[in-house]
């Protein structure tokens, strides 16, 4: 798992380098402010890729003594960095087309500038689809934080396209900025999702709801050998879960039949929810309660 993340970076990697020396040749050859915004995101998406990178480098790091769970949250804080990154581009690309706007623009050789940006468009796409699909495979925060930049790229390329055609269709020079501003809309909102994912992480936001529900359909399916559970808390440290509960069983239930019975919860959520840690407090029934469907077998006062 980790040599297939660490391998994908290297591939968004060289693919945005390849991307951003097509997207300067471009902008200079035509002078687009649209084309020139494209390129200045996608700096800000190959320094989001080496950050992703460096971030599943260490995320990949085993426990160690002064990081007993691991570097999970090494890739949480590469994905809060690069959607700071995206954030940061989508301001620059804003102020450039503004300026633009206030100066004029002058587009010229737009046939070259629209056959770069499409098969910018056709990368882009193949890697991010590519990127996203391992992210999910892999359950990896800094891998989906890179495929959503590269995606925002695609749009971004697919307005530049359009604005691009425009002009040369209508001849009006100033649709070249006009788009650009709405490529940095396309931006902020990319920056917004990809630090809301990742900010999660660092805060230990809980499980989603559909996970969460899966992890107490275990439980219950245990219903005949145990009294209830409580308190059950989770999070997300890079791709690894963890998850914690009290379990209450019949007082007179054994340490042997109430390990077995943790055993068998924790092997069953592990295989619902991959990367997953799960630990378990054994309480014993107080024997107070009214009613009782445990077996008096198991339980002396049922």
């Amino acid at each position: 798992m980790r040599a297939t993340k660490e391998n994908t970076a290297k591939l968004a990697i060289f693919s945005i380098s390849a991307l951003i020396a097509m997207k300067v040749v471009a902008s200079i050859v035509t002078g687009s402010i649209a084309i020139r915004a494209d390129a200045i995101h996608s700096v800000i998406d190959l320094m989001g890729a080496i950050v992703g990178f460096i971030g599943i480098k260490i995320a990949g790091r085993p426990p160690d003594r002064q990081h007993p769970f691991g570097h999970g949250k090494a890739e949480n804080v590469a994905g809060v960095v690069i959607g700071a990154m995206i954030f940061i581009g989508a301001g620059t690309i804003a102020y450039q087309a503004i300026t633009r706007l206030i100066s004029g623009a002058t587009v010229e050789l737009i046939a070259v500038g629209i056959y770069v940006t499409a098969a910018a468009i056709a990368i882009n796409l193949a890697v991010s689809w590519y990127t996203m699909r391992v992210a999910r495979a892999t359950d990896s925060v800094a891998l989906e934080a890179t495929a959503r930049d590269l995606l925002a790229d695609v749009l971004s390329s697919v307005a530049v396209l359009v604005g691009l055609m425009l002009v040369r269709l209508t001849g009006i020079a100033l649709l070249d900025p006009i788009v650009a501003l709405l490529v940095a809309i396309l931006i902020f909102r990319t920056a917004f999702l990809t630090m809301k994912r990742s900010f999660g992480g660092l805060i230990d936001t809980k499980l989603p709801k559909t996970e969460e529900d899966e992890i107490l359909a275990c439980i219950s399916e245990h219903g005949g050998q145990l009294v209830g559970f409580h308190r059950i808390r989770t999070r997300k440290a890079g791709s690894q879960r963890y998850i914690d509960f009290h379990l209450v069983v019949p007082k007179d239930v054994s340490v042997e039949e109430a390990h077995q019975l943790c055993n068998e919860l924790e092997r069953e959520i592990e295989i619902k929810l991959s990367y997953t840690s799960v630990t378990i407090h054994v309480e014993p029934c107080d024997g107070k309660c009214e009613q009782c469907s445990i077996s008096p077998d198991l339980c002396q006062h049922a």
